[in-house]
């Protein structure tokens, strides 16, 4: 039996943006999280252009992996996407003296921030009153510290206001899987980070399960 949020029966609910804004600059971290709220913004008649700046993801290789899996689902849907500079050296710079931090803790507040302050600054410089991340989707992630840090980056432009909508709502967060499957998106195991990879392998060592091994695994896979 199909799920209620399988692509064939989900009878997706239209939302409204703030303000009235009729576009939106979306900033994205990667395929499996943007294709049910990019889905979600079309089906509601909004304009987006898809963001892609995650300096974070690491190595090189997951990086491009992830950012061609977003692109390729952009270019299906006919979806802007914007390629941002991959400037690691000042992600590691910003991070300095957190490489410890837990999962959640004062590093992520330091990468999420890095990442919509550069969104913020290109919605200024391209006319875009209202800007999103897909990185709310998740339920690793904790959405308030997203939000937070997103409101404040977007508070350094008069004009500019960050949408706080909680994504996983409404069968967001099951549609989102479903989609992902019917995609086959690469699967990521990690957040993205090399602080990530490392201690997700020290906890599935410590578990006796094998250490991550990159681009082989998409949904739908066992």
């Amino acid at each position: 039996m199909n799920s209620p949020y399988s692509v064939e029966n989900f009878q997706r609910p239209v939302i409204d943006a703030p303000n009235g804004a009729e576009q939106i600059l979306l900033h994205s971290c990667c395929a499996p999280c943007a294709c049910e709220i990019m889905s979600a913004i079309k089906a509601s008649g909004i304009e987006q252009t898809v963001f892609f700046y995650n300096p974070n993801i690491h190595p090189l290789e997951e990086y491009e992996l992830r950012k061609k899996e977003n692109k390729r689902y952009c270019e299906k849907n006919d979806i802007k996407f914007i390629d941002a500079d991959y400037d690691t050296e000042n992600w590691f710079e910003r991070v300095k003296g957190f490489e410890d931090e837990p999962e959640r803790g004062e590093r992520c507040t330091l990468c999420f921030s890095m990442r919509f302050e550069r969104t913020a600054l290109y919605a200024f410089e391209h006319g875009f009153n209202l800007i999103s991340s897909t990185l709310g989707i998740s339920r690793w992630k904790n959405l308030e510290q997203i939000n937070r840090c997103g409101v404040e980056a977007a508070s350094r432009y008069s004009e500019i206001t960050y949408w706080t909508f909680n994504w996983r709502k409404q069968g967001g967060a099951s549609r989102m899987i479903e989609i992902s499957k019917d995609e086959s998106f690469y699967q990521q195991e990690y957040c993205g980070c090399v602080y990530s990879l490392r201690d997700t392998n020290r906890w599935r060592m410590s578990q006796g399960r094998p250490r991550i091994k990159r681009l082989i695994k998409f949904y739908g896979e066992s």
